[in-house]
C-alpha cells in the first residue's frame, strides 16, 4: 500500500469535485468511475459525509507497468478520494513511487515520477491551490 498524501480544498466539496473532474478532462485522462460512497451509505439506509473515489487514467501510462508486473493492477488505474470532514474538504491520494518497493517496476521509475506529479498537480488544481 502506498502512502497516502492527503491535502485540504479552499473550496466546496462540490466545486472540488467539479474541478477534479475538469482538470481530467481538459488533459485527456480516461475517467473509468466515480464512486460515491455517500450515496451508497444513504441506499443502505446509513449516514456518511460526502465522499467520492474518482478512478481515472491513461492506459498508455499503466498498461506497461501492468507488462512488467501484473500484480500493480491492484493500484490502477489512478484514483483520487474526495470527502467532506465537518466543515472542510479534504482530497487523498496514493504515492506511485511507493510501487516500485512492492512490484517488479524498477525500469518504470520515470513513470512512477510522472503518475506522482500528476496526481499532486490534479489534486492542487482542484483544492484551488
Amino acid at each position: 500500500m502506498s502512502s497516502l498524501i492527503v491535502k485540504p480544498s479552499v473550496s466546496s466539496y462540490a466545486d472540488t469535485t467539479r474541478s477534479l473532474l475538469t482538470a481530467i478532462e481538459r488533459r485527456g485522462l480516461t475517467l473509468f468511475a466515480r464512486i460515491d460512497h455517500a450515496a451508497a451509505a444513504r441506499q443502505a439506509g446509513l449516514e456518511l459525509e460526502d465522499e467520492v473515489l474518482v478512478l481515472f487514467g491513461n492506459p498508455r501510462g499503466g498498461t506497461p507497468l501492468m507488462q512488467s508486473d501484473r500484480r500493480v493492477g491492484i493500484e490502477l488505474p489512478l484514483r483520487i478520494l474526495i470527502w467532506r470532514e465537518r466543515n472542510q474538504t479534504l482530497l487523498a491520494h496514493g504515492d506511485p513511487r511507493d510501487y516500485s518497493g512492492a512490484y517488479d517496476l524498477v525500469e518504470h521509475r520515470d513513470t512512477l515520477e510522472q503518475m506522482t506529479a500528476l496526481l499532486e498537480e490534479l489534486v492542487a488544481e482542484a483544492a484551488g491551490s
